[in-house]
Order: structure tokens, then C-alpha cells, then sequence
């Protein structure tokens, strides 16, 4: 045991190291903090308001642990808890594993479809039924390969009883203009409390696709929302508009890979990879235009402006609720119920991947007030990050690790 003086905040707290747990005592750290983020931004870009972006660090009181529970995962990308605190868990080759709370990692799953496995594509987020202790059933996002290239489809399934195979796999979406790439597909997936599926689809990062975004006679950039068999939901805000895709929720997004519902006030949030700077958290409303690649917090990743005129704002385009520049990589999320650590409830946790850490975000009224970096130590690509059974936070690495996140 050893003491850790954080520079800056005056503060001492107590860092203990045993093999892979790490524990925390913060008790005695302030509230708030100078911001988490100190280098430089790549855009000299101001704000639009105060709070959009660094806001003040914060640190959690409660002594925690951080745990290695398994190891020699391949390219891991989504979680899900089952009912009896199994994880649910892709990896991007086209894998579907179950692990249990010791960390022992199952066979492969058979019977999923194929998937394209190059660079960002492969099999993506998932998500279980609401009705699962019942049906069994089970919905995914993946990059589906095809004549003309590829795209971001959805597809469900029955895992069997005996949580070995997949039992009559059904392609229910698939994402309008498929493209020769390997880049931004979204992916991630939930449930909003009519039943209905919410699907973050990328928009496929070139710059002939990335206007797409703002087409919205292509699927691509936008969150969509439909029923169980793929079918556009009822109440979208665009249905019976003959020019608009009857599934589209709101659009003008880049590379959403983080979305969730805010437990407090039922409000939809999701996060999206900006380019060099300009990662986004956005308050997800029906029908509206978050943007890209008309406004936008970053640069492009040779340094140049992104669009002409260069413009942060603009009149029917909504702004992200925070930005961060340099960039976090936010890929999944959560929010917290506060059963382990009753100081976390609703806050936010996003994995980061270049940013290597989970960010811990504190709102208040719909805006961000605090910020923290949990696992920084690690140096981990995180990739998502869901809440178990008991108040544990688990999550996933680029690297093939999992982690438990809970109360000392």
C-alpha cells in the first residue's frame, strides 16, 4: 500500500495493487475538480455553451475495486446480462460466447449468420429480448457482406436451451446503400418501453457516404427505430412522409456506438466518434437533425477544416449536450442505478477506446456538471460497458479482457 499525491487538487488517497484488483479509497478527495482533460484541442472551436465541454472534474467517494475476470477474448464488442448474471458477449470475427461471474469463457455459439469481418465491421452490439426469460430470443447488429459491399443489418435469433446454438437465425433489417468499405457501421441496440428496437447505424465515414447523413432517403447516419420483425414503429416521426424513410428516428449523425435510455426521466442519449476532436454526447429527440457533416466540434484527420463554411451551429441542427476534443472514442454505454454505489446513480459510463479509459459523467438537468476517468491506469481500448445483477460494472477490451467494476 502506497500513497498517491494527485497533483493539482491538493488531495491524497490510497492506491492498493494486487495482481489484476485494484481498490480506491477517495474519501477524502473534493467534490470538483479542475477539468480531466488538460492538452491541447485540436480545433480552437468555442463552445456553445458553458458546460459543452470539459466541465469540472469529479472524483468517487465510495472505495471501489477493479478486476480482471477473464482474458482471451477476440476482439470483443458487446455485452449483455442474462437473467441469471451470465454475459452475453460478441466478438467481431462473427463469435457469440457466454462467460459467467468467475470469468470462465464458453464455447462458440453456432448458427449465427456471416458476418464481413475487416477493420470496424464484424459482429457488433446485441441486445436481449424485454421478454427474454420467456422467448429465449435475442437481436443483433453486424456487418452483412454483399454483392456490392456492405452494411450494417439486424438480425434475431433463439439461443437454445442448452446456450449452445442459435436457433433459427432471422435477418429483420438492413441498412439502405451498402458500400465497399470497412468503416463506421454503429451498432449498438436497445429497447425503449413500447417493445420497439432503437439501431445506431453509421455512416460509413467516406466523404461520398458521409452526406448521407443528411439524406433522409438513406438509412445511413441516422438512429433508426423499429418493431421486432424490422418493421418501422409506430409514432416515428416521419412516417407517412413519402420522401423520408418511414424507420428513421433522427439523423445527421457520424458513428453513433453508444445509446441508452436515461432511467431518471426516460430520456434517449447516445454517443458518436467525431473526427480529429468533436466526439459527441447528444440528447436524442424524434425527428430531429444533430448535424454531421454540416456542423461539427473536429477537423479532419489531416488537419483541414470539415465543410464549407466551417460552422459549429446552425439553425434545425441540434448541439451536443457535451464534446470532447482530443477525442474519447466513445463506444458503449450505460447509465447507472446506483444498487452497488449509490453516489454513481444515473450517472452516465461511457468506454473509451484512443482515450483508453471509461469516462464517468454527472448530469444534471440534461447537461453535464462533472467528469471522471475510471481504469486510466490500464491503458485498455474499452469498448462497452453494461451495469450486472448485484451493482457490478462490466467491461469489455479491444484486447479480449473483461473487467468487474464494484463496491469494495
Amino acid at each position: 500500500m502506497k500513497n498517491l499525491i494527485i497533483t493539482g487538487s491538493l488531495v491524497s488517497s490510497i492506491l492498493l495493487c494486487t495482481s489484476n484488483t485494484l481498490s480506491y479509497d477517495t474519501k477524502n478527495v473534493i467534490d470538483t475538480i479542475a477539468p480531466v482533460e488538460r492538452n491541447k484541442a485540436n480545433a480552437a472551436y468555442k463552445p456553445s455553451f458553458k458546460g459543452q465541454t470539459r466541465v469540472s472534474g469529479v472524483k468517487t467517494k465510495t472505495l471501489y475495486e477493479t478486476k480482471v475476470i477473464a482474458k482471451g477474448l477476440k476482439s470483443p464488442w458487446g455485452i449483455a446480462v442474462m437473467p441469471d448474471g451470465r454475459l452475453l458477449i460478441t466478438e467481431k470475427e462473427g463469435v457469440l460466447r457466454l462467460v459467467n461471474s468467475s470469468g470462465h469463457i464458453g464455447e462458440a455459439i453456432t448458427g449465427l449468420p456471416k458476418v464481413d469481418f475487416r477493420a470496424q465491421g464484424g459482429l457488433l452490439g446485441l441486445v436481449l429480448d424485454p421478454q427474454f426469460s420467456k422467448n429465449n430470443t435475442l437481436y443483433w447488429a453486424y456487418s452483412e457482406p454483399g454483392a456490392n459491399g456492405n452494411h450494417t443489418a439486424v438480425a434475431k435469433g433463439k439461443l437454445s436451451k442448452d446456450g449452445k446454438k442459435i436457433e433459427n437465425p432471422t435477418v429483420i433489417y438492413r441498412s439502405t446503400h451498402s458500400h465497399k468499405g470497412a468503416l463506421h457501421y454503429g451498432g449498438r441496440l436497445v429497447f425503449d418501453k413500447s417493445g420497439n428496437l432503437l439501431v445506431t447505424i453509421g455512416e460509413r465515414s467516406d466523404r461520398s457516404t458521409r452526406v448521407l447523413a443528411q439524406d433522409l432517403k438513406s438509412s445511413l447516419g441516422k438512429i433508426i427505430r423499429i418493431t421486432k420483425d424490422g418493421k418501422p414503429a409506430s409514432g416515428n416521426p416521419f412516417i407517412g412522409n413519402k420522401s423520408v424513410l418511414p424507420e428513421i428516428y433522427s439523423y445527421g449523425h457520424r458513428n453513433p456506438q453508444g445509446i441508452a435510455f436515461n432511467p431518471l426521466n426516460g430520456t434517449l442519449w447516445s454517443s458518436e466518434f467525431g473526427p480529429r476532436g468533436g466526439d459527441e454526447l447528444n440528447l436524442i429527440q424524434t425527428g430531429k437533425n444533430y448535424g454531421w457533416p454540416v456542423i461539427t466540434y473536429g477537423i479532419e484527420y489531416s488537419g483541414k477544416p470539415i465543410g464549407e463554411p466551417i460552422i459549429q451551429a446552425k439553425k434545425g441542427m441540434e448541439q451536443p449536450i457535451y464534446y470532447w476534443d482530443p477525442v474519447l472514442s466513445p463506444s458503449g454505454m450505460t447509465f447507472y442505478s446506483g444498487k452497488g454505489i449509490p453516489e454513481w446513480k444515473n450517472n452516465l459510463f461511457i468506454a473509451g477506446l484512443s482515450s483508453t479509459h471509461i469516462a464517468r459523467l454527472v448530469l444534471r438537468n440534461n447537461r453535464v456538471i462533472g467528469e471522471e476517468r475510471l481504469l486510466s491506469r490500464e491503458a485498455e481500448r474499452f469498448r462497452d460497458v453494461v451495469e450486472g445483477k448485484n451493482g457490478e460494472l462490466y467491461t469489455i477490451t479491444d484486447a479480449g479482457k473483461i473487467y468487474v467494476i464494484r463496491k469494495k
